[in-house]
Parts: structure tokens; sequence; C-alpha cells
């Protein structure tokens, strides 16, 4: 069978005001490029004409700048869901032009099997090669992408030709099954394989390709600072220490990593350790600091559901692909992030915080407790079952006058209950077997800037002698002292 070759603007002509349109990708990489930008430009024409033209928008997790970017500029997005990270798309949500409506990611696929997102309209998936009888090799970004295309009614293909289609056997793409007749994950270890090497797509629903020939639009990232290397620092010696005591096996366990320079930070100075042998990734993102590592030799495998690297390191790995074919496997998100696949594997979490409080809860997502941010991502699908949570950021943002170190989150996705380790520049507070008084204690003596500590330890004393000793009164002091006077440090804890 042979599929029509057509432009994006036809495609964006079958979509109509009120679809849902599932894409491709798992952030930047793999994300659709071209009929996006076509379906906005489609809605600024409609809008100019008076009509009403907006879609739901549902992904694998964030995307680029030509999806999320076009399609929140040209007010075209009713509905988003689940991850993003785009500044036009945020303040659409933020204003409330787009009902923004979040999830963890390992629960987006089976979410919309299960009928709890409604009908998917249209599948837009990004692939490097498709044959006669749909059989797609994905790019660099596998998302939700077997789910889309098996919901839609109809799937449209951009064809990337910047992508090598040596990029097949990349891929490992496995659907589980839905209750009451789910079975078990067949996967034992990071570098197992379940799946198939393609996506199959019924033919039928293949109602058009676009040709493309574009790069995924993915940054860079910045080098570490002192800030971001001592956190690093922290981290691999704690784990090292871990080793020592013999709570964490001398192979070590698979790592899971979030995104971002912080989180390089990590994987590097994991790799510097000494103590530290060579370990695999189990993750979401694989990106620069990973491939770092495997060419020093201290990452061995790397399973995640998308490349999300700068131009200049996928470049390199286009270049050596059958060097990295034995290195690299790229899931669904579903099989990455799935519960059961963290607890059996024994992961070691490290994600990034917005703000921590003295009793272990951690924001991920929101600004001040109001704004949204981009997300609660994968964070909470390892967090909730890792072998050992971790949670990092720096003690201070907005030199120094914002401190991540605050009496209560202003916003809570993490529990105090799976939070496990805090981790700044300052050190590690253990959470673990730890009353509330204890590790408030910990966190404010061992995480918090030096500046905010003298506040914490006032707030902590003023909770007395309760099981969690925390004053309500001054609970979100810290927050309403940066509202009103653009620094913390101004907060007034009251009695």
């Amino acid at each position: 069978m042979s599929f029509p070759r057509i432009t994006p603007e036809e495609a964006a002509a079958t979509i109509n005001d009120g679809d849902t349109v599932a894409f491709s990708g798992f952030t930047p990489a793999g994300s659709p490029k071209v009929i996006s930008q076509a379906i906005a430009a489609r809605a600024q024409a409609e809008h100019r004409a008076g009509r009403e033209f907006r879609i739901g928008v549902l992904t694998g997790a964030s995307t680029g700048p030509s999806l999320d970017g076009a399609l929140a500029r040209a007010d075209a997005v009713s509905f988003r869901t689940p991850y993003q990270s785009d500044r036009d798309m945020r303040e659409s949500i933020n204003s409330g032009r787009t009902r923004f409506f979040d999830m963890h990611l390992s629960m987006v696929a089976q979410n919309a099997r299960y009928g709890f997102l409604g009908p998917v309209d249209v599948a837009v998936i990004e692939a490097c090669d498709i044959d006669d009888q749909g059989n797609v090799v994905l790019t660099t970004g596998v998302g939700a992408s077997p789910t889309w295309a098996r919901l839609a009614k109809r799937v449209y293909i951009e064809l990337n030709k910047h992508v090598p289609k040596e990029l097949r056997g990349f891929h490992d793409i496995y659907e589980p099954g839905d209750p009451p007749n789910r079975k078990e994950i067949p996967l034992c270890a990071p570098d197992q394989r379940i799946g198939t090497e393609t996506l199959h797509i019924d033919p039928a629903k293949i109602v058009g390709i676009v040709e493309t020939d574009l790069d995924d639009e993915t940054g860079t990232f910045r080098p570490c600072d002192e800030i971001t290397t001592r956190i690093g620092e922290n981290v691999a010696s704690f784990l090292a220490g871990e080793m020592k005591a013999g709570r964490v096996p001398p192979e070590f366990l698979p790592i899971q990593s979030g995104v971002g320079e912080t989180a390089n930070a990590v994987l590097e100075a994991l790799g510097a350790h000494p103590d530290i042998p060579p370990f695999k990734m189990y993750t979401e993102v694989i990106q620069d600091s990973v491939i770092t590592q495997m060419q020093a030799g201290n990452i061995t495998f790397a399973s995640g559901s998308s490349l999300t690297l700068s131009p200049a390191m996928r470049k390199l790995v286009y270049e050596d692909l059958e060097g990295f074919r034995s290195k690299l496997l790229l899931r669904p998100q579903e099989i990455t992030n799935h519960p059961e696949m963290v607890r059996r594997l024994g992961i070691i979490s490290c994600n990034t915080a917005i703000e921590v409080d003295l009793w272990g809860n951690v924001n991920s997502t929101h600004v001040l407790g109001q704004k949204m941010m981009n997300g609660i991502g994968g964070s909470g699908d390892f967090t909730r079952n890792a072998y050992i949570s971790m949670f990092i950021c720096p003690s201070t943002q907005k030199g120094n006058k914002i401190s991540t170190i605050v009496p209560q989150v202003s916003h809570a996705d993490h529990s105090e209950h799976s939070v496990q380790v805090i981790a700044t520049e300052w050190g590690v507070a253990d959470l673990r077997a730890k009353s509330p008084g204890e590790r408030a204690r910990l966190v404010i003596e061992r995480c918090a800037h030096p500046e905010f500590r003298p506040l914490l330890r006032e707030h902590l004393a003023k909770g007395g002698f309760a099981h969690t000793p925390s004053r309500l009164t001054s609970a979100f002091s810290f927050h309403d002292s940066f509202s009103t006077s653009g620094d913390m440090h101004d907060a007034k804890l009251k009695d």
C-alpha cells in the first residue's frame, strides 16, 4: 500500500475545531515540527475570519517551539496534557486561556486507552522510515506514540529525512495489556529487549505522509557551575557511602536522572567518583552527560524514552550509530516510567525540586503555589517506587532572595512519605526512618543556606512539641515575604 504524500497545509485542513490531536515524541526529541505549525496558521486564519478554532493537545511530554510554542501563540489549544516547558504555552496556561491538567507520565497512555481523556481524533507521528505495511521506525523520541497510533481515527506521518534510517533497532516498542487482562511486564534488566524494533500502524489509518528534513529543536545545556558541581559531588559521596554501608549492592543500581544542568552535574560526579563502579541507566531522558559518561566508560547502558541531545552531541551519535547500538534503547514512556519496573529494577531516582519543606514534602511544579512551571513529569513515577528517592536543588534562587528550603511547600507534588533524600550544595539530608522533627533539623542544618537557617530554626521552635512541629500562622511566611518585598529574608514569623 502506497501512502499519499501531502503538504502540512493539506493535513491541517482536515483537522476540525474541537478535535483532539496527539503528537509523538518526548521532549523536543521526536516531536512533529511542520503539521503543528500548519495547524497554528489555520487557527490564526479562522480567528481572523471570526470563527472558533481550538484543539485539544496530547503529547508524551514537552515538545519543541514548532509545536507547543506555535500553537500557543495562535491561541489554538483548548486543553493540554501532560507536561510542557514552552514559555508561550506556560503563559497561555497561567492566564487561563488553555486548560491544563497534570499527570504522571507513566499514566498518560493507559488513561487514554481507558477512555479517561476522551476520543483521539488525529495522531501525528514523526518517523525516519516507513514501509507499505505501516511499519514505522520512530525517530529520537517514543513517548506515547504506540497508544496514540492505536487510538487515533486518522494518522499523519512526518517522515523526517534528517534522522538516519539506521536508527532502526534503537527502539523497543511494547504496550502492556489493560485490566482485567494485564500481565507482568517481562523486563528484568535495563538492557533487555521485550518488544519490536518498529511501531506497526494500521495502514488504513495512515491518510498521508508529510516529508521533512529538520533537526530536533533541542538546545544546549549550560556547563556545570560551582553550585551544581557541589550538589553532584554531595550526591555521589552519599551514594558511595550507601555502598560502603551495604545498603547499595557493590555492583551498584540503575540510575534515573532528571533533565538539566543539575542532573548533568550529578551524572558527572557519579562517573568521577572512584568508589562508584560503571553503572546502567533506566530513565526517561537520555541527555548529553549520559553520552559523555558512556564515552568515558562510566555508563555502560542507557534505557530511556528519548535521545534529548544538543545538536553537536546528536551529530556525534548519528555518526557512530553502530558504536552506540549496543548501549542505547528507546522505549514508550509507559515502560520507562512504569512503577512495576522502577521497583523491580531497584532504581535510584534523582530529580529536581522547585522547593522543599522541613518535613520532606517537595514542590516540583508551581511557583508560589499558583503559577504552573512545567508539570510533574515522571518524577512521581520514580519517587514513589524508587530504591532510593532523591531530590536536588540549589539552596537559593534569584540572587539568594528565594530560599528553596521553606517552612511549608506552597504546592505538594511529592509527600514526605515518598521523599527519602534531599541534597543541595551545602549537604545531604537523609530522611529515612526519621520523625518529622528529626527531618526538619536535618534539612535546616544540612541543606538550607546559612542565611536562612535562623528563620527556619525560629519557625521550628514555634511549633513546640507537636508530632509535626509546624506553626500554621507562619507556614507560608517565606512566600508572603517574597510576594510583598521580593525577598524571603524579610519573612515575619507570626506567633
